[in-house]
């Protein structure tokens, strides 16, 4: 077992308690070269289909693109575009990359990809689009008379601490606690009650720093499975529910110490939980 590094991030809490505290760790950049001033010698965007997690992507707020500009925090443009599209992650990373969708004129809708480079004090210098061309949305004059707002979809995050949900190392509906079942059915109602068919469910599973890398995988995703089959038990659609286990790799406390000690695990038990966000229409 190694001992590894922490990265805190500070963002904007949206809505339903607990999935389970949304995620952090990836790749720290895909782009070559990226310069303390917040440049790159090569510029790559990341692929759609094997590193998003958000494939379907975003329709933006266009007067919100018009607003990013050189020297936005991160924690800025998290309230300007939200979290990025790719597992990049979201503190150490240098870039964020998004996927956005714009409605065309004459009808139809064109996809473009964005890419934010951050500078040595994660501060975005530079920003690319793919294709190039994509940009010139940010030129289009307003429409005079704009269509009537779409209600921006509801959005809950709900998290649920392993320990009161599945007995000690385990990750079966046979080790799911009483207390821990009656939430994720009460979770369950709430979401039809209060969403349309269509919204959109991630599940992700998450573990304390004690054990493998290879292990703490495979129980964060049987654990966030498991919840998965129990929502699908109480009426909830399986296709609008998507699981991911990110083991330890995005922790929400930091405790000090290697040995498998009683204080150590007590500390340590925020970070075992499991995240339920759901998002949609009410």
């Amino acid at each position: 077992m190694t001992k590894m590094q922490f990265h805190r991030f500070s963002a904007i809490a949206v809505g339903i308690a607990a999935l389970l505290v949304l995620q952090a760790c990836g790749t720290s950049s895909v782009s070559k070269g990226i310069s303390d001033d917040g440049k790159a010698t090569e510029v790559v965007f990341p692929d759609i289909d094997n590193d998003a997690w958000l494939k379907e992507g975003t329709f933006p707020n266009l007067a919100n693109l018009r607003a990013v500009a050189p020297g936005v925090t991160k924690d800025q443009l998290y309230d300007l575009l939200g979290r990025p599209h790719f597992r990049e992650g979201m503190a150490g990373p240098r870039e964020w990359d998004y996927i956005f969708h714009f409605h065309k004129a004459g009808g139809g809708v064109t996809t473009c990809q964005y890419k934010a480079i951050f500078d040595k004090d994660y501060k975005a210098q530079s920003f690319y689009w793919l294709p190039t061309g994509c940009g010139d949305v940010l030129a289009q004059p307003v429409a005079a008379v704009a269509p009537a707002p779409v209600p921006p979809p509801m959005l809950r995050k709900v998290t649920l601490g392993a320990g009161g949900l599945f007995r000690f190392d385990g990750a079966a509906a046979a080790d799911l606690m009483p207390e821990g079942r009656r939430k994720v059915e009460v979770l369950a109602r709430d979401i039809k009650g209060n969403f349309k068919s269509s919204s959109a469910i991630s599940v992700t599973g998450h573990t304390d720093r004690l054990g493998s890398d290879s292990y703490n995988n495979a129980l964060s995703l049987a654990r966030a499975n498991t919840v998965r089959d129990l929502l699908v038990r109480q009426g909830i659609d399986s296709s609008a529910i998507r699981t991911q286990g990110v083991g330890k790799n995005r922790p929400v406390v930091e405790c000090p110490g290697m040995h498998k000690t009683e204080a150590l695990i007590g500390c340590l038990q925020p970070n075992r939980r499991v995240e339920i966000e759901v998002s949609g229409e009410q």
